[in-house]
């Protein structure tokens, strides 16, 4: 279950000073957001769309901008945020977190302790933060949601999904089957 702290707003200096403890820490706002870590599940879906990803971004030179790590992208002194899976330009791979600032995409795998967290408040500190394409891949529905900085409601992607890293670039035609199949329970 997320564990929001509401009794005060945090900063990130003070959030970065904690010690490890296994769960997920962010902030949204100054709102300290604690979830536990990811399960079986989770982690696969997240894989597979490492997998894929990387395989469409190697082609395009781009591989070097795409993790899959508990990185700390924050924008400002109340935001920290821990995307599944983000691209940015290979130009922000500096060695320092804090160059990562312009997210082409960021994708979070819902699971039921994060469903409210990554649907309302990251979607919201994504699109203020203008992250180009934020998906929000739900593995219990077998859908992604896809969101741009002006969307007012998503786009659902149920059969496949498709993005361009950049306007002149390839695209990627990703079937959603196999991203969600032996999935176990």
């Amino acid at each position: 279950m997320v564990m929001p702290d509401l009794a005060r707003r945090h900063t990130v200096p003070e959030l970065l000073q904690r010690p490890p403890d296994g769960r997920r820490h962010e902030l949204l706002s100054g709102e300290l957001v604690v979830t536990p870590a990811p399960g079986q599940r989770h982690q696969l879906v997240v894989e597979r769309l490492h997998d894929a990803l990387r395989d469409y971004l190697t082609p395009l030179g781009l591989r070097r901008g795409l993790f899959g790590v508990a990185a700390d992208i924050s924008w400002d002194a109340e935001t920290l945020v821990q995307p599944d899976l983000f691209v940015v330009s290979p130009e922000e791979v500096t060695g320092d977190w804090a160059s990562c600032r312009t997210l082409f995409l960021a994708v979070e795998v819902v699971s039921p302790a994060s469903a409210r967290t990554d649907r309302v408040l990251k979607r919201r500190r994504y699109q203020e933060a203008g992250v180009s394409s934020y998906w929000i891949v739900d593995p219990e529905a077998r859908l992604v949601e896809i969101w741009h900085p002006a969307d007012l409601r998503p786009e659902i992607a149920t059969e496949h999904l498709r993005w361009q890293v950049t306007e002149h670039a390839t695209e990627l035609l990703l079937p959603l089957g196999p991203l969600f199949d032996d999935l176990p329970e």
